[in-house]
């Protein structure tokens, strides 16, 4: 199987610039000890400075990497050295690559007996593999069970009658207590920053899968595993700062959902009460949301009424903090038990405007979303979703009436709402509507293709908008380079040299992005070479006088810019000055030394 297109210039833009110069002195030293392809997923071995070898996985869909991963404790900007070290390999030297089977392809060559023999003979190797596989086990099971009875259900035939077994939740319990521990062991060797794996999170998403499915009991019983073990381990991770905010709230989500979905005893209500309000005492966490509900159920009077067609509040006083979360859970379930009308009654009682009106729109009720979007629709976010629901129902226009209205709403998707809506105007041969919200995108964030596309569409009216558009641009005062360079890219588009270095000129520094001071000075160096000659050297001194030895290279490449633009102004001799007087300066600087004798 062939690999996406890969290039230096692709590392350069995933890794930074130390990154990059340290994975190209571990491909220099070979680190690389095994390169090999499975499909569609890279595997390679990496020695480490610290005789530890790091396992690297780069996977890639349609021509593209879509992932790319290692075991070193490395995770800040971008990919790693052992990364770059391992696609440095593929690029220079592809015949190391070596094409192996896939997992899949190799299952498939065995029967189920030697399946289980495999398996037998990987456990007797490492017996924690047996806890992993008695989790998945029950996992399966349970999923098998269920799509059993979705299958009868389907069908018309009835679901059978005896009740499903609750799933073994031994192996639920050892997972939290591993995590945890493993957590703990990380954090005290260095390894991570983050306190909370992410393993507890996916732990706890096993439990809402049954919910998804229907499955309370189970849903329950697990999350009853996870939280206690929560609570019983959590005192060691939080001695390292752990804060169990988000877990509890997740957990409190889940269990109101598992909590309304199940058809509970006065006992099995009495035991979960206690044991709630016991966590959360313990746990100093909030479980009010799934008490809420275990108090109220489906038969709570206000609720019932509402439910009946009453339009009025559920809650009698003051409305609790967690209303609008109960709220949310509860219309979930309506919809997918298609209780439509009582989802809508509760929706509009509890204000849910962007609910009520995406409900109305998916059961075809266009009329009345377009009589009620005016006096109901006080956000932008709001309008985009019903919009997106409308289009999705083949009612173009009236997707395109309620993006235009959204434009003019409070709210924080401006650029997302705006692009969307000049799409779909021109898709609609509206293009004064286009063309409006394409430059209102281009006021969210201005960027170099919405430039081009509002060209496009301006017509005989380019010449006044652009104008317009530059002095906008010139006084955007927003942060990051991604604005730097669509600055960068339109200035030098309209060949606007001195505004492009404008941008440019007051970032200094060999931390700011010189592939951008680069692409300025290329386009400068025959009208401003005075310019280009004093910022090149001023990035190199600064690298220079650091003492940086890391970043020599890249201070070589900026004077050799400033090499390029002496000559463009007919100033050899000076430049022939300056490199010996800095030869002079730095003349202990032997690795620097060897590489200005370059230039």
């Amino acid at each position: 199987m062939t690999l996406p297109p890969l290039s230096e210039a692709l590392l350069k833009r995933n890794a930074n610039a130390k990154s990059y110069q340290r994975g190209e002195q571990y491909y220099q030293q070979r680190a690389v000890r095994s390169l090999s392809q499975r499909g569609q997923v890279l595997f390679a071995t990496v020695e480490g400075s610290q005789s530890n070898d790091y396992q690297v996985s780069i996977r890639f869909e349609r021509n593209e990497i879509t992932s790319a991963q290692c075991t070193c404790p490395y995770d800040f900007d971008g990919w790693c050295k052992h990364i770059v070290a391992t696609l440095l390999t593929c690029i220079r030297q592809s015949a190391k690559l070596e094409e192996r089977p896939t997992l899949e392809d190799m299952l498939d060559c065995l029967d189920e007996i030697q399946t289980q023999q495999l398996i037998q003979e990987l456990v007797a190797d490492d017996l924690g593999l047996l806890d992993k596989i008695e989790y998945y086990v029950n996992r399966l099971a349970g999923t098998t069970l269920h799509s059993q009875a979705s299958f009868f259900q389907e069908q018309g035939y009835s679901a059978p009658t005896s009740p499903l077994p609750t799933i073994d939740v031994a192996p639920y319990r050892r997972q939290v207590r591993q995590i945890l521990r493993d957590a703990v062991r990380a954090l005290e060797e260095g390894w991570e920053d983050e306190a909370i794996p992410s393993e507890l999170y996916e732990l706890i998403d096993e439990a809402r899968e049954f919910t998804e499915k229907g499955d309370g009991h189970n849903a329950i019983a697990i999350l009853e595993a996870i939280t206690d073990a929560c609570v019983d381990n959590w005192q060691e991770i939080e001695e390292y700062g752990a804060d169990n905010d988000d877990v509890a709230q997740i957990l409190n989500g889940i269990w109101t959902e598992a909590i309304l979905i199940t058809e509970l005893t006065s006992s099995e209500k009495a035991t979960l009460k206690e044991n709630l309000e016991s966590w959360q005492n313990l746990w100093d966490a909030d479980f009010a949301t799934s008490l809420e509900a275990l108090r109220q159920g489906w038969d709570y009077p206000p609720l019932q009424r509402i439910l009946q067609g009453e339009i009025r509040g559920v809650w009698e006083g003051e409305t609790p903090h967690y209303a609008n979360n109960l709220t949310l859970i509860r219309l979930k379930i309506l919809e997918q038990q298609k209780r439509y009308s009582e989802y809508l009654y509760l929706a509009q009682a509890e204000g849910q405007t962007e609910q009520f009106l995406i409900m109305l729109a998916q059961l075809n009720r266009i009329d009345e979303v377009m009589e009620l979007a005016d006096q109901k629709l006080t956000g932008m976010e709001e309008a985009f979703a019903l919009a997106q629901v409308l289009l999705g129902q083949g009612s173009t226009y009236e997707a395109l009436e309620i993006a235009k209205r959204g434009l003019i709403l409070p709210g924080d998707r401006n650029y997302e709402l705006a692009n969307w809506t000049s799409k779909l105007a021109e898709d609609l041969d509206e293009t004064d509507i286009a063309l409006a919200a394409k430059i209102k995108a281009f006021q969210a964030k201005p960027n170099f293709i919405d430039y081009q596309k509002i060209e496009t569409l301006a017509l005989e009216d380019w010449a006044i908008l652009k104008e317009d558009l530059l002095d906008y641009l010139r006084s955007y005062e927003g942060w990051g380079s991604g604005i730097d360079k669509a600055k960068v890219n339109i200035f030098l588009h309209e060949g606007l040299v001195s505004d492009a270095i404008a941008v440019v000129d007051k970032k200094a520094g060999y931390y700011y992005d010189s592939d951008l001071v680069r692409q300025v000075m290329d386009s400068a160096i025959s009208e401003y070479p005075d310019w280009v000659i004093e910022n090149a050297k001023r990035r190199a001194e600064d690298i220079m006088d650091a003492k940086k030895a890391e970043y020599y290279r890249v201070a070589v490449e900026w004077l050799q810019k400033a090499k390029a633009a002496y000559s463009q102004a007919g100033k050899q001799a000076d430049w022939s000055a300056y490199r010996t007087r800095i030869m002079e300066t730095h003349v202990r600087k032997y690795k620097l030394i060897g590489l200005l004798k370059e230039i």
